[in-house]
């Protein structure tokens, strides 16, 4: 079931359109900062709350930062050169926010997926937000609400 966008996304992405100082300020940072960065709360409060984050233990943030750019194909080198050689107009199946989910989800193999948004994007990068789930831990197992949304593991 699709949501409005709550009044705190609409000011995040007006921000964003309108390319505010606050927000490039934060972005220099995060430059600066690795692909993968734990964070303790999200940007985007009420749009994490819709995903399933609670602030208790358990439930992990991680900013990811994706780089922009399509795929490119190799081009042989070995033999003779076909007259239609394949290289140039490849493009990736998946989104740059499935490709920071699956990035996360194989950092972190221990934590269950429970969704990602948007944050920011420039010239070079793209940012999104992930939300992660122990789901081994003691306060996740006992919260009714969050553990009927991840498949319990034995």
């Amino acid at each position: 079931m699709p949501h409005m966008p709550s009044h705190q996304d609409k000011t995040w992405i007006k921000l964003w359109q309108e390319n505010s100082t606050d927000i490039r300020e934060r972005v220099i940072g995060w430059r600066k900062q690795g692909a993968f960065t734990r964070i303790d709360k999200p940007s985007r409060i009420q749009r994490a709350r819709r995903l399933g984050y609670k602030a208790k233990q358990g439930i992990v943030v991680i900013r990811m930062r994706v780089g922009t750019g399509g795929m490119r194909k190799q081009r042989p080198t070995g033999g003779r050169r076909q007259k239609h050689l394949g290289v140039v107009h490849i493009k990736a199946d998946d989104n740059m926010k499935k490709v920071a989910e699956r990035r996360v989800c194989e950092r972190y193999p221990n934590l269950t997926l429970l969704g990602s948004y948007f944050i920011y994007k420039d010239g070079m990068h793209y940012w999104f937000e992930v939300i992660l789930a122990d789901t081994h831990h003691k306060r996740i197992i006992q919260d009714k609400e969050l553990s009927k949304r991840i498949p319990q593991t034995a």
